[in-house]
Order: C-alpha cells, then structure tokens, then sequence
C-alpha cells in the first residue's frame, strides 16, 4: 500500500478517536466540568506522555541533551504546549459569547488553517506557489467553508431548538438561573475574539510539533521507531499544555465548591471514565504524529487540516447518532450533510497532495 494512504488512513483513526473522545462525559452526570475534566487532564497530559515516552524513546535524557540546539527547542515547544492549554479556557468563553456550533466551527477552522499555513510558511516557503503549495491552498479553504457551512447548520439547530423549548419558568429554577446566565454572557463581538485567541491557540499543538522535528530526528536515529519518535516532542508539549488546564480546573473547584462530588457513592467508575477520556485523546495525537510522519515532509501541513477535518465530521455524526439533532427539523441535517460533504472533499484533495 501507498506510504501516504496509510498515513491518511491512520489520520482518519485518529480523527474519529479524538472527535469521540468526550462520549465518556455523558455518564459522569453526578461531576460537574470542572471534575472530570481536572481527571481527564491528569490522565492525558500528566500521567500518559512521560510513561509512554519512557518506555518507547531509548536514551531519552540525550535526545533533550545532545540534539543540537535542544534547550531553545524544548522552551519553543513547551511555549506552544502552554498556549495550546491557555487558549481552551477561552473555548468555554466563546461558546457563552457566540453559541456552541459557531465556536466549534470558527475555532476548528482557525486552527486548521493557521496550524498548517504556519509551516508551510516558516519551512517550505517555495513551495507556496508551486502545484503543491496550490493544493494545500485549496484543501484548507476547503475546509473553512465546509466549516462554516457546519456552523450554519449548528446555529439553525439552536434555533430550531429554543423555538420549541418549553419557557425558563416552567422548567423550574435551575433554566430560570440558566436563561439569567446567558443575559450576562460576553457580548457577540467578545466571542468572537476568544474564538479567535482559542482558534489560533490550538494550532499551536501542530505548530510546537513541527517546530520540535529536530527532537523527533535525534530521537528516531538514535534508536527510537518512526512510530514512537514523536513522543520526544510531545512530551513537552503535552505537560506544558496541562499546566493552564489543572490551574482552571482547581479554580473552578474550589469557586463552586465542587470538590466533594470526587467522593460522592456511585462515582468510582468515573475516574476509569476520565481515563477513558483520556486515553482516546492521548491516542488520537500519537496517532496524527504517526500519519503526518507517513506523509513525508509535508506531514505536519497536509495531516493538520486533515485530522481537524476528521473531528469535526466525526463530533457532527456522533452528535446526530446521540439525539443532539433532535427536534431540529430536517434542514439543518441537511445544511449538516452539506458541510460534512465539502470537508470530505477537502481531504479528497489534500490527500491528492500527499
């Protein structure tokens, strides 16, 4: 089989793994966000990187010693790594200021485009107008429109949805508090921009593992498989994007007071849950370093939009299997569909390029 369809098929592994990987968060009704999340960050970004990295990268105290230039590399990674954190505690601003499906779309689509511009920008800028460097171009456009159709889709879905929503009143007090919330959400023109900084924010993932290549290298000739070498870089990326993460989450617990719900009877299962959680995303970033390995030197640019492209197909279907849909309407679904068909067409396209 072609070296870059297997780098494709393992990109499309990795987008469903991490457009699935909060269906855990549906059983864990008795936390509240900030519980599981703080469990999930523990387990994906604090406990899974340095083990995993142990065990598969021989010799790792000198691939972040003797590659050359390693400190700068290790500070420029771990920089990204920590934006990357600090820029999802604005995805949750973002979706009280613009809604959820305009912030999904908008964030998945900065990040998509701006995570694989950045480096075909910083490290193969001739080819930019070349037939190649077109192509790119025209994938990634691609998939900001099949985005925004998504997100036209996700704001007729709300709408839809409130128009036969029963009133706040009648529900009881906690929609009351609900619909007083929302009229001290953050204005349209505030949600924009923390969709904005969360948007480029999650390109700095791909773009701090680009940056590290060097790591990756040193690693793979030293005796690390191409399979597990990028773990030298994700390493620091990882554990640096966790700190902003547990920060918040900590925050939050001790604002809302919600740190007995981790003892509470009937929750022990919850911590396996987050793990789960966490597993499925940890996975799904291996595996899109694996992919964008297979796809040549290029990877990092024709795999980004690609598996960003995957999460959002993936999270749409899913929402639509889970009853997210319902009460909608049919044409949302098929303004949905539409979009689903325009990013499908993007990786037909990126995939060509690879």
């Amino acid at each position: 089989m072609n070296i870059a369809i297997g780098g494709i098929l393992v990109l499309v592994v990795a987008g469903i793994t991490n457009g699935s990987f909060t269906l855990p968060m549906k059983f864990t009704r008795q936390w509240e966000w900030e519980n599981t999340w703080l469990i999930y960050t523990i387990w994906a970004l604090v406990i899974f990187p340095p083990v995993l990295t142990w065990l598969t990268v021989p010799g790792l105290g000198g691939v972040y010693s003797q590659t050359v230039d390693a400190h700068h590399l290790i500070a420029i990674v771990a920089l990204c790594g920590a934006g990357w954190g600090a820029s999802q505690i604005f995805f949750g601003l973002a979706v009280e200021g613009v809604g959820i499906a305009l912030a999904f779309s908008i964030i998945l689509g900065l990040a998509a485009a701006v995570g694989s511009l950045v480096p075909l920008l910083r490290q193969h800028p001739d080819q930019i107008f070349q037939p190649l460097g077109l192509q790119v171009l025209a994938g990634v456009g691609l998939v900001l429109v099949g985005v925004g159709i998504c997100a036209l889709a996700g704001r007729r879905r709300e709408a839809a949805q409130r128009t036969f929503a029963p009133p706040a009143a009648a529900m009881g007090g906690a929609a009351a508090a609900a619909e007083m919330a929302m009229a001290r959400r953050p204005s349209l023109l505030q949600g924009l921009g923390f969709c904005a900084i969360s948007g480029v924010g999650s390109a700095l993932v791909n773009i701090g593992f680009s940056e590290g290549q060097p790591l990756l290298d040193f690693a793979h000739a030293h005796g690390a498989s191409a399979a597990w070498a990028p773990n030298a870089v994700w390493l620091p990326l990882m554990l640096a994007g966790g700190v902003p993460g547990l920060i918040y989450c900590g925050y939050l617990i001790a604002r809302n007071r919600t740190g007995d719900r981790f003892r509470r009877a009937g929750t022990a299962t919850y911590w396996w849950l987050a793990g789960v959680m966490g597993l499925f995303w940890f996975g799904s970033t291996l595996l899109y370093g694996i992919g964008a390995g297979l796809l040549g030197n290029l990877g990092t640019v024709l795999g980004w939009p690609v598996f960003m492209s995957l999460i959002v197909i993936t999270a749409n279907v899913l929402g639509l299997l889970t009853g997210e849909w319902k009460g909608s309407g049919s044409k949302p679904v098929q303004i949905m569909v539409s979009g689903l068909a325009v990013l499908i067409a993007a990786i037909v396209v990126l995939s060509r390029a690879s």
